[in-house]
């Protein structure tokens, strides 16, 4: 029996697809307008807190203070060059999409097979496939043999699906997905067999193109911490700019000395300008994405990192993020037994070897198929010790599947030449009506298979047969042809067995998902596969299957309010198309959730983009959902997910502590600046003291919060709520009352030294308590729950930098005359020193001890 020929045709001619070119244009994906250089730059500069800074360094620069300005105007830059950074990287989206959908295509035109660049492909165009090929646009199969289609980048799964041809052309494409259908779609692979296919859509009318389309439409939202930054900016940058006027107004017309009037209101604006503000958030996000690169996560929009620790569902892709979206044999079936090929053994046993043996001779010897890669790398595994593998045996003909016969055999000559051996596999009842079994024999076999196909197995049935024809000789070469029967049947079958394979699980996602569960974060599956497979891999991963499943032909049938109320419940949505994702997404962020979203194809895209946090797989994703990801896993791992979870819970921490820290360490600042002014004292903080406590203790202090380890019950507590802001009451309260009762220390050694002692010592005196007191802060603020005394035994080698540092310049400037002369010191007596030092330390201590009441209060 030979080989049909695909059906012949001539294609289109040169003249018609080049008009056909110019009326449809390239077979290209749309994509939103691309912004150039300086519009990325424009978005950038015009940030309210950037010109705020420039603002506030242009003033540093006129006042002559060149070092001052070089410095703040030095973190102005880092800030934009970042920042330019991350939005450059958000406009090569669509270009990588654009480059996927666009391979070579080999086409038939005016008779002729010619290969062409992707993007000259034209509606009307022959397609000519084979294995291994990706599929240039959207198509419909004119004649086939034997053709299976990988089709998990729109669809999501794992198995190729089966295609026929189509008789008549019809009007339209259909969906992607689902087996013996005649549409083939743009950016698939041909796993296996060979086809001719007639172009119908191509470029932004392809079904990957409609999803370019969706990714050009969905917006970037800014996180919470960007959008309160930027309130509180404005409202400080404001409200301290009124307050300046006002204390500059009052100073120049109680002492008629208006000059030194304006430098005293300068003085105080730069003592509350916030601009620690944007630098503490970007070097916490810009640090934290570091340290998640080094656990396998690679942070793409920085700011996304904070939001992680809100995240309340994790919506899942199955494949290829559950599961390793490779197919492989975990049983066998023989002779009435079954064998788990997933536990540790020694050797195959005997009456399991003819099933693995037949399997792999039913397949290609170099396969694309999952299924038949999983096959061969079973038999090589299990059998490579045995006679069992035939790689001497040559191939005579090939039984392709057919609608008729879900079943195909592969007749090969033995090396003796003295029999054809056939090898078959392919749907268990059609093997079983190959083999013809008797009724009970065939029910005993299907009750196994169901037994298998329950615990989400696929399951191929194996059979095999042995034919010698009397009149012809066995003869293997391009000129002799063996006589063999017309049609499968007509071999006299021997069942062998059962082969059940499965994509299995990724090690150590069942962990990662109850650790989820335990922080209160809801994971939910959402997959192109089968409700039975989806159910299956559910409950092996520990996702919650009571509520049932939501199919995608039932999601279309709902409308929002019967889409809200069945998410309250359900975890696994299954025959999800690409469009479905977008829409559950955005159904879970309109019921308030926050919402992570994983996935590796192109279909996860848009949903990628849409979710607060975008996770995409780095070794099997695609560069399309790579590059709409907030984040990358490098090792595909699901647990460095709870990691990167992890890391946003304690970068959010971090930033409340931080914030505590700059509310108290600017109330004894602030107030320092205005109380002597209004009460007639000698003027205490010059601009070199403000510089010295904002550029040096201030920013680094972030350094040091930003070091701090996460709180122990990190991934035991829900997430924060929805509205939770880290300019949240019970924060700025705190450090209200810190920097408070730090003031009132400072104000009382001030107006006590300046009763016994000159101004500059007094001046002296009363800085180092400030300096004193703000290093206290530290501690005090190390550790949500834990007193300063767990906290000194809290491990933060920059902490002791930072300590060392700052006393180390203090010291200088009290000693040294030049240094002095700066910081309008005069030398000072060891005990009045003593007494700075000790005025701080007890009123840290003193807030330390109420800490600790509250906190056995707040358990108790």
């Amino acid at each position: 029996m030979a080989t049909p020929e695909l059906a012949a045709t001539t294609g289109l001619s040169s003249a018609v697809s080049k008009e056909r070119l110019q009326t449809v244009g390239p077979n290209e994906l749309p994509s939103a307008r691309p912004r150039n250089i300086w519009a990325i730059a424009w978005t950038v500069l015009s940030e309210p807190m950037l010109l705020l800074l420039i603002a506030c360094g242009s003033i540093y620069l006129l006042l002559g203070n060149l070092r001052e300005a070089l410095v703040l105007l030095a973190f102005v830059f880092v800030i934009i060059a970042i920042t330019f950074y991350q939005e450059h990287k958000t406009e090569r989206a669509l270009e990588a999409l654009r480059d996927l959908s666009s391979p070579r295509a080999l086409v038939i035109r005016d008779g002729q097979q010619i290969r062409i660049a992707g993007r000259e492909v034209v509606p009307g165009d022959v397609l000519v496939l084979a294995e291994g090929d990706r599929i240039a646009a959207d198509a419909v199969l004119l004649s086939c043999l034997n053709m299976t289609v990988d089709e998990s980048l729109l669809t999501g799964e794992s198995v190729p699906v089966n295609k026929v041809a189509q008789e008549n052309l019809p009007a339209a494409m259909g969906q992607a997905g689902g087996e013996n259908s005649p549409f083939v779609f743009s950016g698939s692979l041909v796993v296996q067999g060979k086809g001719l296919a007639q172009v119908l859509a191509t470029g932004g009318q392809t079904a990957i193109g409609k999803i370019g389309t969706a990714l050009s439409s969905v917006d970037i939202e800014p996180t919470r911490v960007q959008v309160e930054t930027r309130k509180v900016v404005k409202y400080v940058a404001l409200s301290s700019l009124a307050m300046a006027v006002i204390l500059a107004i009052w100073y120049g017309y109680n002492r008629q000395l208006w000059l030194d009037g304006v430098l005293i209101g300068l003085t105080f604006a730069m003592a509350l300008i916030p601009e620690e503000l944007p630098v503490v958030l970007t070097l916490f996000l810009g640090i934290g994405a570091w340290r998640m690169a080094r656990q396998q996560v690679l942070t793409r929009r920085v700011p996304a990192i904070e939001t992680l620790g809100a995240t309340t569902v994790l919506c899942t892709d199955k494949t290829g993020t559950l599961t390793q979206n490779k197919m492989e044999v975990v049983q066998l079936f023989a002779g009435n037994k079954v064998i788990d090929c997933q536990q540790p053994r020694v050797d195959l046993p005997e009456e399991f070897h003819e099933v693995l043996e037949y399997a792999i001779l039913a397949s290609h010897r170099e396969p694309f198929d999952p299924m038949e890669v999983a096959i061969q790398g079973a038999g090589i595994n299990m059998l490579s010790k045995t006679e069992h593998l035939h790689a001497g045996w040559g191939l005579v003909e090939e039984y392709p599947l057919s609608k008729e016969l879900l079943a195909m055999s592969r007749v090969w000559a033995s090396e003796d030449r003295e029999q054809y051996v056939i090898a078959t596999k392919g749907a268990p009842e059609a093997v079983a009506d190959l083999c013809h079994l008797p009724p009970a024999d065939a029910e005993a076999l299907l009750e196994q298979v169901n037994l298998m196909a329950e615990k989400g197995l696929r399951v191929l049935g194996v059979a095999k047969a042995k034919f010698k024809a009397a009149h012809a000789p066995i003869v293997i070469d391009d000129t002799t042809e063996a006589v063999l029967p017309e049609i499968q049947h007509d071999f006299d079958f021997e069942l062998v067995g059962l082969i059940a394979m499965a994509d299995p699980v990724r090690a150590g996602v069942p962990e990662a998902i109850h650790e989820c569960q335990t922080a209160g974060i809801r994971v939910v599956m959402i997959t192109g596969d089968y409700p039975a497979t989806a159910k299956n891999i559910a409950t092996q991963c520990g996702l919650p299957v009571t509520g049932g499943v939501i199919t995608g032909a039932e999601l279309n049938e709902m409308d929002e309010a019967q889409l809200q109320q069945r998410i309250a419940d359900v975890a696994i949505f299954c025959r999800v198309a690409p469009e479905q994702k977008l829409r559950l997404v955005n159904a879970f962020k309109a019921a308030g959730e926050v919402v992570a979203m994983t996935g590796d194809g192109v279909n996860d895209a848009p949903a990628l983009k849409a979710a607060n946090i975008g996770i995409a797989m780095g070794k099997r994703g695609t560069d399309v959902a790579r590059e709409s990801a907030a984040l990358v896993l490098l090792d595909d791992e699901f647990s460095s997910i709870v990691a990167a979870v992890k890391s946003g819970r304690r970068i959010f921490d971090n930033l409340r502590k931080t914030i505590c820290f700059i509310v108290a360490v600017h109330i004894p600042v602030i107030g320092m600046s205005v109380i002597p002014v209004m009460l007639g004292w000698p003027v205490m903080l010059m601009p070199v003291h403000i510089l010295f406590l904002q550029l040096i203790i201030d920013p680094t202090c972030s350094l040091v919060f930003e070091a701090e380890m996460e709180e122990k019950d990190v991934m035991q507590r829900p997430p924060r709520a929805t509205r939770a802001t880290i300019f949240n009451r019970k924060t700025l309260l705190k450090g209200l009352l810190q920097g408070s009762a730090l003031l009132l220390t400072i104000l009382t050694i001030y107006y006590l030294a300046l009763q016994q002692m000159e101004v500059n010592q007094a001046r002296a005196m009363a800085f180092t308590a400030m300096v004193t007191g703000n290093i206290g802060l530290i501690f005090i603020n190390r550790s949500l729950s834990a007193n300063i005394l767990y906290s000194l035994r809290l491990p933060n080698p920059v902490l002791w930098w930072v300590v060392t540092g700052a006393m180390a310049v203090l010291s200088l400037a009290l000693l040294l005359p030049g240094l002095a002369r700066l910081f309008y010191f005069a030398k000072l007596p060891f005990t009045q020193l003593a007494i700075s030092l000790l005025a701080a330390l007890l009123c840290i201590s003193l807030m330390a001890a109420l800490r600790i009441f509250a906190n056995n209060k707040t358990k108790a």
